[in-house]
């Protein structure tokens, strides 16, 4: 449920991603980070008058011959770090050259539809400069695959072509001569831009091959760990990397751990990775082949299991049931387990020792309830709505919009099926639905902001398909839900501009004035009740604010 990849916080509408307090980032001083990112950012120019050939460093020096002084991952690797430590340099170099280089060709695309044609060449230069720079310092750590030496060797050519193409454009002004290089330099752009793609991927397949070997090979916990600690960070740079890693067999790999007594201690961690790379089709489709949904049930029913296990479990089911994929196939072997994991999820929404374990486990269940009937009717069966809406009066557990949005959201779900309205009733969950109207963000962050509209959105509509029972409409009327709802239609700092939660509040305050339309005053009849749904919602979508 809630995108590549920045808050942890679920939303219907997206993918479960990682807080900030969870993700790797590296904690380095300013001055630090830009002296390390000068270092592939520097204008490399005067390499071109020795042919972009590497620098050498003196021949009693640590290293090969052919090290560039520059290389960061050579050096590291070379003062007797691990394997692992050489790894992690290689992918961040790796990343940080091709973020450098994309963007040179960026720009060069750019400047050659301007004709700006010193720009044009200057930028070829550079982008030569860091190709060349990026396959040394590669090869100064790693044997390079033999295909991949294919692509270095067609890359390093056509860059080579390019800088010079580019150069004889600046002799020369004949604008039919110009023509014609424009669209060779365009053909020579892609074929540059297509090559380095897909040496760049297939470098870095070759860096996940080396950490899921180690992750294999070894049955030390620390070495294991470390190697998931960088496929994890990896997850982070995008769908992109995700696909390559779900390939490699890394979801395999994973949960192969996860199936191993000895490695309890990493099955948190190997499943917060496998949340991560399941953001694709790819990582699914790899879960599926190895029976990861029974694996997922396993660690969830075993209460013996470290919470954080279970609740990183919880992350998975919550990744692969997200309204966002489009293949469902793998649904079906869901449904084989769905009583046991459903079970299981409500007990870790009772439990819950923080937030983020009820967040995941609760998103994971609204999720589940948006594709199966059957999932809501046994959460009736577990006292779901009891069990919920208790812990929406424990800050402990439900401390944050987003952990609401799930909340509200299985309500809303559940309160399809008749026997629903009692058991709200029975918990004062209307008075909880209106303080839930009420919701707003308490910092200027836009994705709380939009979390808040959501859990107001799904209060107006759970208590709209509750208020079928004339139990609930009364109750709701007594406990001045008609004031509310018409504040929300009228005010729209109220509702924070949003125009889903008009429509909602109006059906709301319709479906209640149609049991008692004497709670609705003359006026706020004739603007909200008595037009077209749409007209009402034009007139409030239009309407000023007084401040009077």
């Amino acid at each position: 449920m809630a995108t590549p990849q920045s808050s942890r916080h679920s939303s219907l509408s997206s993918p479960i991603v990682h807080t900030p307090k969870r993700m790797h980032a590296i904690q380095v001083d300013s001055v630090q980070r830009w002296m390390e990112d000068l270092r592939h950012m520097t204008e490399v120019e005067c390499m071109c008058v020795l042919q972009s050939k590497p620098i050498g460093v003196e021949e009693d020096a640590s290293g090969s011959q052919g090290e560039l002084i520059v290389s960061g991952a050579a050096s590291s690797g070379a003062g007797g770090a691990g394997g692992d430590h050489v790894t992690r340099n290689n992918l961040q170099t790796l990343l940080k050259r091709a973020l450098v280089v994309s963007t040179e060709l960026g720009k060069m695309f750019q400047r050659l539809e301007k004709g700006r044609w010193q720009r044009v060449h200057s930028t070829a230069v550079r982008t030569n400069c860091h190709v060349r720079s990026l396959v040394h310092e590669y090869g100064a750590t790693r044997t390079t695959p033999p295909e991949m030496q294919k692509y270095e060797k067609s890359l390093l050519e056509k860059c080579m072509e390019l800088t010079t193409i580019t150069e004889r454009c600046l002799h020369t002004e004949d604008e039919y001569f110009l023509k014609s290089m424009k669209e060779a330099i365009h053909e020579i752009l892609t074929d540059v831009s297509d090559s380095f793609s897909q040496m760049i991927d297939m470098a870095l397949a070759n860096e996940i091959q080396i950490l899921i070997r180690q992750i294999e090979a070894s049955d030390n916990v620390y070495t294991i760990g470390s190697a998931i600690s960088n496929l994890l960070s990896l997850t982070q740079d995008g769908p992109q990397l995700c696909s390559i890693i779900a390939k490699e067999g890394a979801v395999v790999v994973l949960f192969k751990i996860c199936r191993q007594d000895c490695f309890s201690s990493l099955y948190a961690q190997a499943l917060r990775t496998v949340a991560s790379i399941c953001c694709v089709e790819e990582g699914i489709n790899q879960l599926e082949k190895v029976d990861g949904i029974l694996c997922l049930a396993d660690i969830l029913t075993d209460e013996a299991c470290a919470e954080a296990a279970r609740a990183e479990a919880a992350a998975v089911v919550a990744q692969i049931t997200s309204p966002h994929h489009t293949s469902t196939q793998h649904l079906a072997s869901f449904l084989e387990s769905m009583q046991d994991i459903v079970t299981a999820l409500i007990k870790l929404c009772e439990s819950a020792s923080c937030g983020e374990v009820f967040l995941l486990a609760s998103a994971a269940l609204a999720n589940i309830t948006f594709f199966d009937s059957m999932a809501c009717e046994i959460l009736l069966q577990l006292n779901a709505i009891q069990i919920l809406l208790q812990a929406c009066c424990d800050r402990q557990r439900v401390d944050t919009p987003y952990s609401k949005d799930q909340v509200v959201t299985i309500l809303a779900n559940l309160s399809v099926l008749e026997q629903c309205a009692t058991e709200v009733l029975q918990e004062k969950g209307i008075e909880r639905l209106l303080l839930l109207l009420g919701e707003k963000p308490t910092s200027p962050s836009q994705s709380e902001g939009a979390a808040c509209e959501r859990v107001q959105q799904k209060a107006a509509v759970t208590l709209a398909r509750l208020s079928r029972d004339p139990e609930v409409a009364q109750t709701a009327i007594q406990l001045q839900a008609i004031p509310r709802l018409i504040e929300l239609c009228r005010s729209p700092a109220e509702r924070n501009n949003s125009d889903s939660v008009l429509v909602a509040c109006l059906a709301a305050l319709r479906r209640l004035a149609a049991g008692c339309p004497d709670s609705i005053e003359p006026s706020d009849h004739q603007q909200l009740i008595k037009p077209r749904l749409v007209d009402s919602f034009l007139l409030c979508s239009n309407m000023e604010e007084s401040f009077v």
